[in-house]
């Protein structure tokens, strides 16, 4: 059996696992990241410096500093640290910055229309 979910990745509950109680916390906290997903931006690369509880971004293609290395990826603010998160194919977010839905193509974030959705 698989230790997470084959689409979100969500960690699974093991039989006899002690503390269930952190698995199942990071569960809910991965859906909370992508759940009605809402970005600041979708093509950043400098982490922002004070950045707020719950705050996701769609990182760009050359990220720095606490980013580094998380190409492509969305990361979001969560318990005063950086949590990251490798979007899926055809996953959606509203783009605060640009003030419209936006796709995810596998390889960038475009508008619903560009995406011919």
């Amino acid at each position: 059996m698989s230790e997470t979910t084959p689409n979100l990745e969500l960690p699974f509950i093991m039989p006899a696992q002690a503390q269930k109680h952190v698995t199942h916390n990071e569960a809910i906290e991965l859906l909370d990241a992508i759940v009605q997903l809402a970005l600041e931006s979708t093509d950043a690369n400098t982490p922002p410096v004070a950045p707020i509880e719950g705050q996701a971004w769609g990182l760009g293609g050359a990220p720095s500093g606490d980013w580094s290395g998380q190409t492509n990826k969305i990361a979001t603010w969560r318990g005063g640290g950086w949590l990251f998160v490798t979007p899926g194919e055809g996953w959606m977010g509203w783009d605060k910055n640009a003030a419209e839905l936006r796709v995810w193509t596998g390889g960038a974030w475009v508008t619903v229309a560009s995406a011919g959705v």
